[in-house]
């Protein structure tokens, strides 16, 4: 079948629309790539989250409560700290497991100490598949409540490999518990072979000797902004960090405080960072 002038026309000029369209979403990608100066596939959104073991500030336990703020923020990876496993005073929960279930992730416990029938320590939950992990146990004086540091290694994009550890500080002694657990992160992590995000509730604020030890070697994705992060209800200590290590191979694209006043008397805290 011949194809008519008129026909022919109208099939070129359809085309070269469609050409033009392409062309034009093909420049607005690249332009909005360029206006952005990140690499997607690079990039990991990282939380920390003191879920004060599983109870809200109305003394209630309302775990889809605190999903929810997880989801909302759409992280990769979340550092929860004043996690309890099978406990007691948490109903016998395991409380990573029912926040991942909440969440659609990959939950891992790290015992810090048994107590109240159970076990209390830290958790992650991942987007990502876990390669490897460890808890290391953080010194302490007698009479104090033990704490730990709990690490895993993931794979982002296609084959970059992180580290990234959850951790909680002690909340009452500086000069002693907590100077000497900054160190005990600091000799067992600055060996790491991948570069590696620090995120936890470290009990002291910008400026102590606890925050300036650990900046000798951790960079803060808060820079010079404190963002405070506790009390929930009105926040005025900045308590809860991430860090990452070498800084020169980080990019800190966003810092975030998530209020919920409810949920915890912690804000949740999250940092948008892209791996150079």
């Amino acid at each position: 079948m011949l194809i008519k002038p008129r026909q022919l026309f109208e099939v070129l000029t359809l085309l070269m629309k469609n050409l033009f369209i392409i062309i034009l979403l093909f420049l607005a990608g690249v332009f909005n790539n360029a206006q952005t100066g990140y690499n997607e596939s690079k990039t990991i959104r990282v939380m920390t989250f003191n879920i004060l073991h599983g109870a809200t500030t109305k003394g209630d336990y309302d775990l889809d409560l605190l999903a929810d703020v997880i989801l909302k923020a759409d992280p990769d990876l979340v550092a929860l700290q004043e996690v309890d496993f099978k406990t007691n005073r948490a109903r016998k929960y395991d409380l990573v497991l029912e926040l991942a279930r909440r969440t659609k992730m990959v939950p891992l416990f790290g015992r810090a100490m048994y107590y109240d029938g159970g076990e209390y320590g830290e958790g992650i939950l991942s987007k990502k598949t876990i390669i490897k992990s460890r808890s290391v146990s953080l010194p302490y004086l007698e009479g104090f409540e033990p704490r730990s540091a709990l690490e895993i290694t993931v794979v982002i994009g296609e084959n970059d490999t992180i580290s990234f550890i959850g951790t909680h500080l002690d909340h009452v002694n500086e000069e002693t518990n907590r100077l000497m657990q900054a160190e005990k992160i600091i000799s067992v992590f600055l060996t790491n072979k991948y570069p590696t995000i620090l995120a936890g509730d470290l009990n002291d604020v910008p400026g102590s000797n606890t925050i300036n030890l650990l900046e000798q070697v951790w960079k803060l994705t808060s820079g010079n902004n404190p963002l405070p992060t506790y009390p929930s209800n009105s926040p005025q200590s900045k308590i809860d960090y991430i860090m990452v290590t070498p800084s020169d191979r980080w990019n800190i694209l966003e810092t975030k405080v998530i209020q919920d006043s409810i949920a915890s008397d912690h804000c949740a805290y999250l940092s948008v960072l892209e791996l150079k």
